[in-house]
């Protein structure tokens, strides 16, 4: 006789594109799920051809294939956190917001992918719009580093003083949350910067750590705040424990050589067994991704 469960996964849903080097995208987006103790699904967006020296090709899914996979695995399996990567195209961007709506979808991550590192454009110049239109207010926090934030506001951000003004603009767009990512700035240091529409403000300063490895690591700072949502920590101890994890994978990565340009960082440094939580009553109550 089978044991009715009495527990499930901390889940979480990655809706992004897929980098067929591994290092990026819904790929990084897994390990990094995996590695901090939750159950990883996606929904892909597009599929590209890359590898560690740039962007080959791009092929989109079809909006209806991913309106598909959003609610194949949200009316199954449920999310308590959702991460957001390359939305290329107005249409997909709309579909995205739809199904936040349609699903009630919580603790839900933007990260503005817009450029790869090797400069290839991954999105419509019409999508940047759609996204803060569509987006910004629907979702719990948006992580852009300067390069786009700089396309979101409309002019280049070169000193501290400039990300704190981009990210009140982006608040001013509708964010709730913008965790800004000043990793492109110069200096031996890096500054990040997360505000809150409620008014709080949080800077976060660090040494740089040298390493060429650095492909995938907004990709896999919004994965980790996603994950720590979804185990239960609140928006500023999740992007405080996530950026602790990125740093941590950045250091045990950067003597690693993987294919000839910029590698990946190693998310499995210090893996955890995947966690899971007691359930409260049936599972209906975590279907629609409500927790």
């Amino acid at each position: 006789m089978n044991e009715t469960p009495r527990f499930e996964y901390s889940r979480v849903l990655s809706i992004a594109g897929s980098d067929s080097g591994g290092g990026a995208g819904i790929q990084a987006d897994l390990k990094t799920f995996a590695a901090l103790g939750c159950y990883g699904m996606t929904a892909i967006t597009a599929l590209t051809a890359q590898n560690t020296r740039g962007v080959r090709s791009i092929h989109a899914v079809p909006p209806r294939i991913l309106r598909d996979q959003i609610d194949a695995v949200i009316e199954d399996i449920g999310a308590h956190a959702v991460k957001i990567g390359m939305l290329h195209a107005p249409e997909i961007v709309a579909i995205v917001a739809e199904a936040i709506d349609r699903h009630a979808l919580k603790n839900v991550v933007l990260d503005p992918v817009m450029v790869a590192a090797s400069g290839a454009a991954l999105i419509e110049t019409p999508a940047i719009a759609a996204l803060a239109r569509e987006l910004f207010s629907r979702v719990d926090v948006v992580t852009p580093n300067l390069d786009e934030a700089s396309l979101l506001v409309g002019h280049p951000l070169r000193t501290p003083q400039d990300m704190e003004s981009a990210a009140m603009r982006l608040l001013e767009q509708g964010a709730r949350a913008v965790l800004l990512k000043g990793g492109h700035l110069p200096g031996a240091r890096v500054i990040d910067l997360l505000v809150t529409a409620s008014g709080g403000k949080y800077r976060m300063e660090a040494p740089r750590i040298d390493s060429a490895n650095t492909h995938g690591t907004g990709c896999t700072l919004s994965s980790a705040i996603a994950a720590y949502l979804a185990l239960g920590a609140s928006l500023p101890e999740a992007v405080r424990r996530a950026r602790d994890y990125v740093r941590r994978a950045l250091r045990a990565g950067a003597p690693v050589r993987t294919g000839a340009g910029g590698g990946p960082l190693d998310h499995g440094y210090s893996p955890k067994s995947t966690r899971s939580r007691q359930l409260s009553g049936d599972f209906s109550f975590s279907h629609g991704g409500k927790v």
